[in-house]
């Protein structure tokens, strides 16, 4: 099951090069990564692809770090491609807490990565649909 890193960090130059200083020297590479920003403090989440070993690397030296689970379908990159997800999703009457995408290949493949509350009963309906989540391994490669 896959795993997204969320950093709950001050709004302040810096921190984003403390981040990456930690997550380097470890030989942790980013895949993907969304800052939002809450006025004072925000929230960096990354995908990882060791992310427990960079969960861990952070809260080593002191960055609030947790990890969050998270489900990624692999869509078509056309018009429409994450409409026939989300259709999905508000047919079953899922809410989707958090998400974002990339792309891996121009005009081939998307990535849609998002947080649920029972991730387990979402991939099961994605899979009744056809729409398969991208496995862990997989999805730390891309």
């Amino acid at each position: 099951m896959p795993f997204q890193v969320s950093v709950f960090a001050e709004n302040r130059p810096g921190k984003i090069e403390r981040i990456t200083d930690v997550l380097s020297k470890n030989r942790i590479n980013i895949r993907a990564i969304t800052i939002s920003d809450s006025g004072d403090y925000g929230i960096i989440k990354l995908l990882l692809d060791r992310p427990e070993a960079g969960c861990d690397a952070l809260k080593d030296v002191g960055i609030a770090a947790t990890l969050k689970e998270i489900i990624a379908v692999k869509m078509e990159d056309a018009p429409g491609g994450l409409h026939t997800v989300a259709s999905l999703l508000s047919d079953k009457g899922i809410n989707v807490e958090d998400a974002y995408g990339f792309m891996v290949k121009s005009h081939e493949n998307a990535i849609f990565v998002f947080q649920v509350e029972n991730v387990k009963h979402v991939e099961k309906l994605l899979a009744e649909a056809g729409i398969v989540a991208v496995s862990e391994k997989e999805l730390y490669l891309m």
